[in-house]
């Protein structure tokens, strides 16, 4: 079966987008084939900043015919039906059309209709310039003389050739020819701009690559991967460091070369004072390069490691000396950042007020940049206020929350009004990744005890399923605190996610303070804090709006102003008077689905999860406390009998409920007139008060095995009893105790939602 090979050559495609387009283009014409009529065996797509290159297997030379089978009207129908059905089956007399018996309906017409398949060339040749023009790029450009007509191509960088190969492995291939915007498919492409540049003939996938190859280009991104950082390790290991690895700017440094050559640069050794995330980011940043250390210290070395796109006559000499020129300029207006911070601000008298609100001591340099922060009224969000009003919510929110986790208040009140300081400095300002990390360092060089200056950094965790929980007890609660805050405040001003998105990452700050409630074993009833979080919103903000309209109406009236005007403002004032309303339900809601998430991502089952999550259940370590111990029952032989009677129990009962039969409010002993009733009552009773007692200390695995005893009494139950009786009054005492299984298995978990 024949393969297809296809490429877009274009000037550079930036590297965050190469990955996405080449599987888009992928998808986009493999979909297009199949919905054709046409199969293949496999797709491969590759990329380089200049190239998107699909490799497709085992392809259809043509498409397989459709037959159809299109029901026409009766064949004693008026002559207008039959023609209708003829136009529209495409047939130009009723002797094409065949007549069917239906026993019911009669005769009626149909029609067999057969559309023949499609040579493949002739489809990819009909779908590839629609691909082309309407292809996904996020901001696509123009370009050339045909750019001012309405309709011209859209290309992420000026498209220049087009190769579109079809053919078998071990034939002769040929060329399907399309056109877009002038630009016409080829079998000739180009190899490196600077070491081969010439024009180069390609038949099939094999003779492409090993061409490129030649021509200085490495088609696979993942090669070019595994040389860069193979290479860059050797280098590193030859001067006694190693690299420090980034997967992700390998990823983006792999895009941005076809001919990848891992040089060796350096810079002062003065320059290492600036902290090691500052020098790495810069470096990173600004040049794309690689960082190194001594093997076994977490200090940096002066030593980088920079990729080029050439192979330089000079042994590579003039681009480390670039390099190094443009890494020592960025490094010393680093250094210049870090130096600044350190020092005091030059408006110290305007930071008084703020100063006093959060207790800070202006003879410190990170005091000193949350009382800017504050004094500037830096606005956090339009609706809910500014970052030092939002930092007064955290901090009132954090006592609250410290006598939950037992964290020291007062160093979960100095963490909390420092957390966002480091917003206000210089190389936070330039390095918004280092939020959190360089308050910690700045925390640390004045003074502060190690616990709040981890938390500084620490508020801000987990960021993600794999990132790591603040280390101690001060900085869980403030980033309980902070978290809790965020997702109240949107919540409270209805700026929830939708969908696919979620613009203020709210899905993960709720998961980090599932993550946090979980891992580190933290009881906290969600509704109440929930609750009087959400009052400290509208006490800061919306009472606010409401004050600020309220005194200007008091103004007014002191200036003897129009009645009419002001009756209007305080009407106004009235509108943006607050009204309380909880948002505690749908908010807990959020937190069981994301609870959800993390359980199923542990292995838990779904069925097991919604078997104990109830809507008010507000104490996500007691439901997972429930959901573990669930587990280990449903899967022993005790739990798997006893799920299956007390489902047999509440369905029976259920259905029963649900057709009006009466059913006692309670069960009558002197009415149990079986030694199997009587067994089961005697039963349901002793382990409703031991499962009841121990749910009550908290030791759900008691609970289960206190219900496994209602195994044998159950089964006993339904081989000897007939529930439906027809004594009116003992049916319904049967139906009671079978009510008393429910109620005493629902203590744990509801038995009816788990399958099996």
């Amino acid at each position: 079966m024949p393969d297809l090979l296809l490429e877009l050559r274009s000037e550079e495609i930036p590297a965050r987008m190469q990955r996405k387009a080449a599987g888009d283009l992928k998808k986009l014409l493999t979909d297009a084939l199949v919905e054709t009529g046409l199969t293949y065996e496999g797709a491969r797509e590759y990329w380089t900043p200049r190239r998107l290159t699909l490799d497709i297997r085992g392809l259809n030379t043509r498409s397989a015919d459709v037959r159809e089978d299109r029901k026409g009207p009766r064949t004693d129908a008026n002559e207008k039906a039959i023609e209708g059905f003829l136009r529209g089956a495409g047939l130009t007399s009723i002797d094409q059309a065949h007549v069917h018996s239906d026993p019911k309906k009669g005769d009626f017409y149909v029609a067999h209709i057969v559309k023949p398949g499609r040579p493949a060339e002739e489809i990819i040749a009909e779908v590839m310039p629609g691909i082309i023009r309407t292809f996904p790029w996020g901001n696509p450009m123009r370009w050339g003389a045909a750019s001012a007509k309405p309709g011209s191509l859209r290309w992420v960088r000026p498209l220049q050739t087009i190769v579109c190969l079809f053919g078998p492995e071990h034939e002769e291939t040929h060329v399907i020819p399309f056109e877009v915007d002038g630009v016409v498919a080829s079998n000739v492409t180009y190899g490196h701009r600077f070491h081969a540049p010439e024009a180069i003939t390609v038949r099939r996938f094999a003779d492409y690559i090993e061409k490129l190859k030649k021509a200085k280009v490495i088609l696979d991104a993942e090669r070019r991967k595994q040389i860069i950082a193979a290479d860059a390790a050797n280098i590193a290991f030859a001067s006694g460091l190693e690299l420090v690895e980034d997967e992700a700017l390998l990823e983006e440094v792999s895009g941005l070369v076809e001919w990848p050559q891992v040089l060796m640069g350096a810079f002062e050794e003065d320059y290492l004072a600036i902290p090691s995330e500052i020098i790495r980011l810069t470096i990173k940043t600004n040049q794309k390069c690689f960082v190194t250390r001594r093997p076994g210290e977490e200090t940096l070395s002066n030593k980088f490691i920079l990729v080029a796109n050439i192979e330089a006559k000079d042994g590579g000499k003039e681009i480390i000396h670039g390099n190094g020129k443009v890494v020592r300029a960025r490094l010393s207006d680093a250094k210049h950042f870090w130096t600044r911070d350190q020092g005091n601000l030059p408006d110290l008298e305007t930071l008084e007020a703020s100063a006093a609100k959060f207790d800070l001591d202006l003879k410190k340099p990170l005091d000193q940049r949350m009382a800017k922060l504050d004094a500037l009224n830096v606005t956090f969000h339009a609706k809910l206020g500014t970052q030092g009003e939002r930092v007064a919510r955290i901090r009132t929110l954090a006592a609250e929350l410290a006598k939950v986790t037992g964290a020291d208040s007062k160093l979960v009140d100095r963490a909390v009004v420092l957390a966002k300081a480091d917003l206000r400095t210089e190389a936070v300002g330039e390095f918004p990744e280092l939020q959190g990390i360089m308050g910690r360092k700045y925390a640390v060089l004045q003074g502060e005890d190690a616990s709040v200056a981890a938390a500084i950094e620490d508020h801000w965790k987990p960021q993600g399923p794999s990132d790591r929980l603040p280390a101690d007890a001060v900085g869980l609660t403030v980033a309980l605190a902070d978290k809790l805050d965020t997702l109240i405040g949107f919540w409270a001003i209805d700026e929830k996610p939708t969908g696919s998105k979620d613009p203020y990452a709210l899905r993960r700050a709720a998961l980090g303070v599932v993550r946090i409630l979980l891992e580190r074993k933290v009881r906290l009833r969600l509704t109440s804090f929930v609750d009087f979080a959400h009052r400290e919103v509208e006490d800061s903000i919306l009472d606010k709006e409401y004050n600020k309209d309220f005194e200007a109406a008091v103004r007014l009236e002191q200036s003897g102003a129009d009645p009419d005007a002001l009756t209007s403002v305080v009407a106004l004032a009235h509108l943006n008077k607050p009204s309380f309303k909880s948002v505690s339900p749908d908010l807990v809601s959020f937190f069981h689905d994301r609870l959800k998430v993390y359980l199923r991502d542990l292995g838990a089952r779904h069925d097991l999860i919604d078997a104990v999550l109830t809507p008010d259940a507000d104490d996500l370590l007691m439901v997972a406390r429930r959901v573990e111990a669930l587990t280990a029952f449903v899967t022993s032989e005790e739990g798997l009998n006893l799920l299956a009677g007390t489902k047999r129990a509440t369905q029976l009962l259920a259905a029963e409920e649900k057709k009006g039969t009466q059913v006692a409010a309670i069960v009558d002993p002197a009415l149990l007139k079986l030694d199997a009733e009587k067994a089961l009552y005697a039963a349901v009773t002793q382990a409703s008060t031991e499962a009841s007692a121990a749910i009550a200390s908290e030791d759900f695995r008691s609970a289960m095995e206190a219900l496994s005893k209602l195994r044998g009494p159950v089964d006993q139950f339904f081989a000897d009893v007939l529930v439906n009786d027809d004594d009116p009054a003992i049916r319904s005492n049967r139906l009671a105790l079978l009510g008393l299984i429910r109620a005493a298995t629902g203590t744990v978990a509801d038995f009816s939602k788990i399958s099996g």
